[in-house]
């Protein structure tokens, strides 16, 4: 019996997907829930798995194919067994064993895709090395082994300033992050404000109880939770920076879904933390860690990424010490979080030496105004240097 394998449901803000790589191919043997095939929409790459066991019977949407929710990507011959492999003929004098490339065993591996652009660079499977899983050829080695070429004669040439370029296509979600930011630069009255946080009473509390805390919550205590939760609590305060945009009117959300922009392999993407007004910070670590490490692994579900009030990002953890973040619209307001570097300040007319925290907010003016804007991270920066009073709420 056939089972079809079909593109997930897309949120309709999602028009289509791109097929980005089969993992199997046509009579290779599977198993339920193995990952069959990667597809890319402009917010998230998804990995489709197998909804049956068997042989792979076909593929009908090849890579660089272009895609919508349902549509059949392929089939399985369900409960069906993989062929054994044919025994190679053994070596004669006439056809010696080592005249046939050992990378050249990948070129019944290639993919139409990757076929095309070995033809495009005048190039065979056996010239490239293959760095997909069991050694099988992708776009990416091709067009390494393309500029390899490339060069090489330029290099006999003219050894001393050799000068290379490379051209690679976007891919659909750089494309979109590139879309998103244009379109908030363009779209918003985007304006930021700085504070600076004294970071040295969280710091200290975190040293007293991140080993109960971890010990008790399974959970390390990071900064994150505690501006997460602060960021709550100022959103609930001031109204308007926890809201968007909508036509002619602004959405007040009573909620807040606060998103943590994470790096990703294949860019930055920023899931979302629900009712963070409700979490506990240890919550809000777990979640976080389960989120970085779905974002890690391609992991993310499209779920995961929708939505969201207002965003919070740390440029800190790159060594950023200042920096203007851009909204993420429809979302009013994000908060950029900055380096923490020890620096002299005054206390009581001394001069000390505390570790300090740059914090950006960059606002939509036509929602926001400058007051409100101001006070909300002047209540950020109250609430991270007294650390007590975001348990306390006050």
């Amino acid at each position: 019996m056939s089972v079809e394998i079909k593109t997930p449901q897309l949120p309709e803000s999602v028009a289509d997907a791109l097929v980005v790589k089969w993992f199997k191919q046509a009579g290779d043997a599977v198993e339920q829930d193995e990952p069959l095939v990667e597809i890319e929409t402009d917010k998230v790459v998804l990995e489709v798995p197998a909804p049956s066991s068997g042989v792979l019977e076909s593929i009908v949407e090849a890579e660089d194919s272009t895609v919508v929710s349902d549509q059949l990507l392929g089939t399985i011959k369900a409960g069906a067994v993989a062929a054994a492999p044919e025994a190679a003929p053994a070596p004669t004098e006439a056809t010696p064993a080592a005249a046939e490339p050992a990378a050249a065993s990948g070129a019944g591996q290639t993919s139409p895709a990757v076929r095309k652009a070995l033809d495009e660079k005048g190039l065979s499977a056996g010239d490239v090395s293959g760095s997909g899983k069991n050694g099988r050829v992708l776009k990416e080695d091709v067009a390494a082994a393309g500029a390899s070429k490339a060069s090489t004669p330029a290099a006999t040439a003219a050894p001393v300033g050799e000068r290379v370029e490379e051209r690679v296509p976007m891919t659909r979600l750089r494309k979109r992050i590139a879309e998103r930011l244009l379109e908030a630069t363009q779209s918003t009255a985007m304006l930021t404000t700085f504070n600076e946080v004294n970071m040295q009473p969280l710091m200290e509390m975190r040293t007293k109880y991140k080993d109960q805390f971890e010990k008790t919550h399974d959970a390390r205590l990071g900064f994150m939770s505690l501006f997460v939760k602060a960021a709550s609590i100022a959103l609930q305060r001031f109204p308007e920076v926890n809201a968007s945009i909508d036509g002619d009117d602004i959405v007040y959300h009573s909620y807040c879904d606060i998103g943590i922009a994470v790096s990703a392999p294949r860019g930055l993407v920023v899931p979302i933390l629900r009712n963070t007004e409700k979490m506990s910070m240890a919550g809000v670590e777990s979640t976080i860690v389960e989120y970085a490490n779905k974002a890690r692994d391609n992991k993310l579900e499209m779920s995961d990424l929708s939505g969201g009030t207002f965003t919070i990002t740390n440029g800190g953890t790159f060594g950023s010490l200042l920096s203007t973040p851009i909204i993420n619209p429809p979302q009013s307001a994000i908060l950029g979080m900055h380096n923490i570097v020890k620096r002299v300040v005054v206390e009581n007319d001394e001069m000390v030496i505390r570790p300090m925290m740059y914090i950006a907010l960059s606002y939509d003016h036509r929602i926001i105004d400058g007051k409100g804007a101001v006070l909300f991270l002047k209540t950020i920066k109250e609430l991270v240097e007294d650390p007590n009073r975001i348990l306390l709420e006050v």
